[in-house]
């Protein structure tokens, strides 16, 4: 039998392995010269002023919407076409998400669609590039005015957006979750370039606790500390970030195998009864970190069954925002009619780097014979 591919998997090697094993035998675990060192890292490279390492990309959007003071009455904008947390970070804080449809083939809004949902209770747009696709930021940000845009940049990691890097210029968040294009095991980053927002982040991150715990209990330092405003426990391992600056020293090489991979998907699949991944017509570069396809030949379900008889991964991404079932019982039913077509066509077929020709030659075979 042909062994399982899975959708996705971490691309590690004995590189990360004993960069762990260096921390372990350090004696210093949590939070400490790595994690600074690995934000200091990712803001070069993602061309921000700073960035703040935290346990998940959740925690991240959960203080940014505390930082910016976001809470009841307000309202928050963002795609139904999204991952769950966002959308569970905005109730929580007590605002009320307004979802907005999104474009087929990109599956993200167009920006004249953000402009129509502005009210006078706006207090922020949250973009999703999806997939590894840039939103179209200029446009977007037009339409924003002063209203703050947020961006979720889970997807996002080397993505680019006419020639510079997500993340670079909004406040904006990453994911290191497993299924991302590096990892952390699990984690996030937040990125910024508002110093006063960035220092308040760091509070909320950590108690409200100003200096990280290395610098309170190393040699000679001071272990007192003052509170101002209270906190969370939102923050990375030194474990964490030592994957992490490994990982990163791969992302060219990631992103050049998982676009090779799509590519052989794009010609391969061509024409079957798919709707295939469509891509901004704006100057950017995509990271593939998902390929979702739409299927149209045949009902889903049977689709799933038939990739997994045959021993192929495949995802969802994603359930639509509005159709939650807490969602509807809060504000009731929306209708968004493209968000629900595609809600119940797409499928996310394997990409990660590990994959070899054959896998990928192997997928293509079966997704081709099941829609024949």
């Amino acid at each position: 039998m042909n062994d399982f591919i899975p959708m996705s998997r971490p691309y590690f090697d004995e590189e990360e392995v004993e960069a762990v094993a260096a921390v372990l035998r350090s004696g210093w675990i949590t939070t400490g010269p790595k994690c600074k060192e690995f934000e200091e890292g990712f803001a070069s490279f993602i061309g921000a002023r700073q960035a703040l390492s935290l346990n998940s990309a959740t925690a991240g959007m959960h203080i940014v919407l505390k930082a910016m003071d976001i809470g009841d009455g307000d309202e928050v904008i963002t795609p139904s076409m999204t991952f769950a947390s966002t959308v569970n970070q905005i109730v929580l804080a007590g605002a009320r998400p307004v979802f907005v449809d999104c474009d087929y083939d990109t599956l993200m809004p167009q920006a004249s669609v953000y402009a129509k949902a502005i009210t006078k209770r706006t207090k922020a747009i949250i973009p999703v590039h999806f997939a590894g696709a840039p939103a179209d930021l200029d446009a977007i940000e037009d339409a924003a005015g002063t209203i703050p845009v947020i961006e979720d940049a889970a997807h996002a990691i080397d993505t680019r957006y006419k020639g510079r890097h997500i993340g670079g210029k909004n406040t904006a968040i990453f994911s290191f979750h497993p299924i991302k294009n590096i990892t952390t095991g699990e984690g996030g980053m937040v990125t910024g370039n508002d110093e006063a927002l960035m220092r308040r982040l760091r509070l909320l991150k950590f108690h409200g606790i100003e200096r990280d715990a290395w610098k309170r209990y190393g040699k000679g330092s001071d272990p007192s500390y003052d509170i101002i405003e209270p906190g969370f426990k939102y923050n990375m391992t030194d474990i964490q970030a030592a994957l992490g600056l490994v990982q990163m020293k791969k992302i060219a090489a990631i992103t050049r195998r998982r676009s090779e991979i799509a590519g052989a998907y794009l010609e391969g699949l061509k024409g079957i009864g798919l709707d295939l991944p469509g891509v901004p017509a704006y100057e950017h570069q995509h990271s593939w970190h998902l390929f979702v396809v739409k299927v149209r030949a045949l009902e889903r379900p049977e689709f799933m069954a038939a990739l997994a008889e045959a021993n192929i991964g495949y995802g969802m991404h994603f359930p639509a925002c509005h159709t939650l079932s807490y969602i509807k019982k809060l504000y009731g039913a929306a209708t968004l009619p493209v968000t629900e077509e595609v809600a119940g066509r797409i499928i996310s077929l394997p990409i990660h780097p590990g994959m070899d020709d054959d896998q990928v030659n192997r997928v293509i075979a079966v997704v081709r014979g099941v829609l024949a």
